[in-house]
């Protein structure tokens, strides 16, 4: 595993321990309080968002995450006809 791998991991189960305990966070207070890097943070959360482990809202420049399951995603719209 890479030095940057397990930078990822180690963010990932800090962010996964705080939130459990937490609820809930924005993504400026874990990279505050976690002391991780943008790019760590933003990685660890991608990776717990497809696992279907968080939820992310958008707030401004920031992200409210959540502890728990997504909501059910929307589906995409129907195509526009292509003769209108």
């Amino acid at each position: 595993m890479t030095p940057l791998q397990e930078n990822i991991q180690l963010a990932v189960t800090r962010i996964a321990e705080y939130l459990a305990e937490h609820k809930k966070a924005s993504s400026w207070q874990l990279k505050i309080m976690l002391r991780l890097s943008s790019s760590v943070l933003y990685l660890a959360l991608g990776f717990l968002y497809s696992q279907g482990k968080i939820s992310l809202e958008a707030d401004g420049i920031n992200y409210n995450v959540t502890w728990g399951q997504q909501p059910a995603s929307i589906p995409p719209a129907a195509p526009l006809p292509e003769n209108m």
